[in-house]
C-alpha cells in the first residue's frame, strides 16, 4: 500500500494532473482529444496531447484514471477508489 500511496501522492502534486482530474470528475468520461480541448480552451493551457499522454501515464499508475477503447477512441474515466481508501484509513 505504501507505494500505491507514494503513486497517489506523486500524481497530485502536479496543478496540470489536478485539473486533469477535475475535468474528468466533472463529465465522468472523456475522450483523450476532448480532455486536451477542455485543458486548452477551459485553463488557458498551452500543453500537448503527447503531454497529457505522459501525465495520464502518471494517474493511470496510482489507479487514478481508468481508460478503455472505444472503436477508435481512447475514453478516460476518473477512479476515485484509491482516493477513498487513502483517506479512509486516516480517518476510520
Amino acid at each position: 500500500m505504501n507505494s500505491n500511496k507514494d503513486a497517489i501522492f506523486k500524481a497530485l502534486s502536479d496543478s496540470t494532473r489536478r485539473l486533469m482530474l477535475d475535468e474528468l470528475s466533472e463529465r465522468n468520461e472523456l475522450t483523450l482529444y476532448e480532455l486536451t480541448a477542455r485543458l486548452i480552451m477551459k485553463h488557458d493551457l498551452a500543453i500537448s496531447r503527447q503531454a497529457i499522454a505522459k501525465h495520464l501515464s502518471a494517474l493511470e499508475d496510482a489507479g487514478l484514471v481508468k481508460s478503455k477503447r472505444r472503436g477508435k477512441y481512447r475514453v478516460l474515466i476518473f477512479n476515485n477508489e484509491p482516493l477513498k481508501d487513502l483517506l479512509n484509513g486516516w480517518i476510520e
